[in-house]
């Protein structure tokens, strides 16, 4: 009987030893795999202005009749985040919140963009997504001005006035790529990973800075 439970204790701490070995090497495989797998930021498109490139502020209709000033340095200090959605993308929907929440940690002005004729479709919208403390643009030439093809979109223009990111956005993630843009000082989320792939140090020193 004693010869039985010792016997059985050294197999059962073999297996013990076995899983612990097997829990290491798939922790090191997933360290591996966080490391090699870049973060992703937002799609930025090859049209429109460009990053970098001072924006000229201009005066466009909003929802119930007035006008939303968009581009051009900011009065406040803060930067500007234009986001354009649209009562047929379900992406958007989603992301509205998320935009509210970043702007609100970020400390950044948010301004939501759309266009059509029918004013009573996009008024149920920022009903039903409580928006109506945001300014809402109802403009196609806003559109125009930073070539928009797919929603959601967002352009982050700085408090100089200068577009400091833009691109296709789906997630938080993309969302604070455009910030994080803005504060490194590089077009995109990929430049900042490319750059740090190529010079950590350096690439996590400017980022600080």
């Amino acid at each position: 009987m004693t010869e039985a439970l010792l016997v059985s204790n050294i197999v059962l701490w073999c297996l013990v030893i076995v899983l612990a070995l097997v829990v290491f090497a798939l922790a090191r495989q997933v360290g591996v795999l966080h490391e090699r797998v870049a973060p992703a930021g937002a799609l930025l498109p090859t049209s429109g202005p460009a990053v970098g490139e001072a924006t000229e502020a201009a005066a466009y209709p909003d929802l119930h009749g007035g006008t939303v000033t968009v581009g051009g340095p900011g009065d406040d200090g803060r930067a500007t985040l234009v986001l354009w959605i649209s009562p047929t993308c379900p992406v958007c929907r989603g992301l509205v919140p998320t935009a509210r929440a970043l702007a609100r940690d970020e400390n950044l002005r948010l301004i939501f963009a759309s266009d059509g004729d029918r004013i009573e479709r996009h008024l149920d919208y920022v009903k039903e997504l409580r928006i109506g403390d945001y300014p809402y643009v109802l403009s196609q030439a806003l559109g125009l001005t930073y070539e928009v093809g797919k929603l959601p979109f967002a352009a982050l223009i700085g408090p100089d006035g200068a577009l400091r990111s833009k691109g296709l956005v789906n997630t938080r993630e993309h969302l604070e790529s455009l910030v994080i843009s803005m504060e490194s000082g590089l077009e995109s989320l990929q430049e900042y990973v490319q750059n740090y792939e190529r010079d950590p140090a350096r690439a996590a020193k400017e980022h600080a800075i």
